[in-house]
């Protein structure tokens, strides 16, 4: 079975390359692949970095009407920007990220809590390669930098 794109990319989010992101250890667009589109990082915990800080900057966007308070705050409303439902099963996602931090994919969430943004990231991460292939103190760097 070959290594998921993600977990090659050092790229565990599956954050698509944008040159106007200059995120901390990016290397730019992933090679070896019939249609690149993902970044690559120099290493997982700058890509886990990269993926709590962009869950963080969600909180100041609009968030779905009705659902939490103002701006993105539920694990419903970031999955669902995370991971549109064009592509994904949103509502399958953000229930089993739900699941994780032991809350209703409706109920507000403080993603600036280190426990909170560790739970979603791990979700994520899960979601995306099928499995989380890293050591907690991997995980726990890389949500350290996204907090700093």
């Amino acid at each position: 079975m070959s290594t998921p794109r993600g977990i090659r990319n050092n790229n565990p989010g599956n954050i698509d390359f944008n040159p106007r992101n200059a995120w901390q250890g990016q290397l730019g667009l992933e090679t070896g692949v019939p249609k690149p589109r993902f970044a690559r990082f120099d290493e997982p915990e700058n890509g886990i970095r990269a993926l709590g800080k962009l869950l963080i900057n969600y909180r100041g966007k609009d968030g779905m009407p009705g659902l939490g308070g103002k701006g993105i705050d539920t694990v419903l409303e970031t999955i669902n920007r995370w991971a549109p439902s064009n592509e994904n099963d949103t509502q399958a996602y953000a229930a089993a990220v739900a699941k994780r931090l032991g809350v209703r994919a409706t109920d507000p969430i403080n993603i600036k809590d280190h426990a909170t943004l560790r739970e979603m990231v791990v979700g994520i991460i899960v979601h995306e390669n099928g499995g989380n292939p890293y050591p907690d103190p991997v995980i726990d760097e890389g949500v350290r930098r996204a907090l700093a």
